[in-house]
């Protein structure tokens, strides 16, 4: 059975990051920018996001998740609801010290008979790697927003805004010059 577990700290209070990773569609800035996700219906246990992820030959395949456990700022599960195969995870947060979260990710799957033999099982284990690689891209986004390393909780829209607006220096959009890569 794939299975993926890691933990990571982050310079952020503890609401601030239940609050940006419970968001689902907050997932392409951190997990990868070739995922598609939209929040469909209902809020905590119950909510709904349909998802697409690129998948074999570069054709989308659907991911939509459930989530089957909210526990606000420590906890929220998921289940997937469509696609080939429905892994299930979690979101773990504890405070490790005071301004810090460290978060513990866990992802795993039933791969049946069939699948196992189509060789599936591999390609779903090489994914949820690459999903637990993606919490050193959460954790830069979170700690690179204003207000990081300060201590306190920061509401839901300051968090949201800042992923959202671009900086004052930054070119604007219709700018002819293009951003420097970091």
């Amino acid at each position: 059975m794939p299975s993926a577990q890691r933990s990571i700290t982050i310079n952020r209070p503890i609401n601030d990051v239940f609050t940006y990773v419970s968001d689902g569609e907050n997932a392409p800035k951190w997990r990868s920018d070739k995922i598609e996700i939209k929040h469909e219906s209902g809020d905590g246990v119950g909510a709904i996001y349909r998802q697409t992820v690129p998948g074999p030959r570069g054709r989308r395949v659907k991911a939509d998740y459930e989530i089957t456990a909210f526990q606000s700022p420590k906890r929220m599960d998921f289940k997937a609801i469509a696609g080939p195969v429905r892994p299930t995870g979690s979101y773990v947060l504890t405070t490790p010290a005071e301004g810090k979260t460290k978060l513990t990710f866990s992802l795993d799957a039933k791969v049946g008979l069939a699948k196992r033999l189509l060789m599936m099982g591999r390609m779903v284990q090489k994914s949820m790697d690459a999903e637990m690689l993606s919490l050193d891209k959460l954790k830069k986004v979170l700690e690179s927003q204003p207000g990081a390393g300060s201590s306190g909780s920061a509401s839901k829209a300051p968090a949201a805004s800042a992923a959202k607006t671009p900086s004052k220096s930054a070119p604007k959009p219709t700018s002819r010059r293009s951003p420097k890569a970091k």
